[in-house]
């Protein structure tokens, strides 16, 4: 009879079971907020296939929306504090992910017609002083040496995804982790580096 009624409830109350199904997700999200990263992975599994559709759909290129739903997580999980709990979660994610996508297409279009407006500037790359040119390799030696002084772990992503280019796919694949364990340490690793560039700067 009990089950028979949450069935009733379920069909003809769809408020009822989102209620049952909220205290279940807003404790994964105190737990995520706390960096609990059980939490942070888990969050991001249950959500990655609604966002990820979502971008695909305004973007129609594969590595484009997975780029940006990496991104949109890695603000999600900076944003939590933020959430109101009077809204749906997903709306709120998603609501995000708009915002990113907005980006996204604003970046694209300013590189297209940076294209245009650089070219002299690429023409003149030769011409460039030595000390402008030592500079650049500063920065580069900066980068490497920040890296460098990373943990194991994420100095092999960050080689691995920015040096040597590799797809996400194929990081997991070489890791042996899952996907979706592989874009957590993407996000993790890119915040570290940011970090510590800025404080040694």
């Amino acid at each position: 009879m009990i089950l028979n009624l949450t069935m009733f409830c379920e069909s003809y109350f769809p408020i009822f079971a989102s209620a049952m199904e909220k205290p279940s997700l807003l404790t994964l999200i105190d737990l995520a907020k706390n960096k609990n990263q059980k939490a942070q992975t888990k969050l991001i599994n249950e959500f990655w296939g609604d966002v990820f559709s979502f971008v695909m759909n305004k973007v129609h290129d594969e590595n484009s929306a997975d780029e940006i739903t990496v991104s949109v997580f890695s603000k999600v999980l900076a944003k939590l504090d933020l959430y109101d709990e009077n809204f749906q979660f997903k709306t709120w994610v998603l609501t995000i992910a708009q915002n990113t996508i907005i980006d996204f297409w604003r970046k694209k279009n300013r590189d297209i017609e940076d294209e245009t407006e650089n070219l002299d500037e690429v023409k003149n790359q030769f011409a460039k002083s030595p000390e402008e040119l030592m500079i650049s390799e500063q920065e580069q030696e900066k980068i490497f040496k920040t890296v460098a002084s990373m943990d194991a772990n994420y100095q092999k992503i960050i080689q691995l995804r920015f040096f040597d280019e590799k797809s996400i796919k194929e990081i997991a694949e070489e890791l042996g982790l899952s996907v979706a364990n592989t874009k957590v340490r993407i996000m993790r690793a890119k915040k570290v580096l940011a970090e510590l560039l800025n404080e040694n700067e």
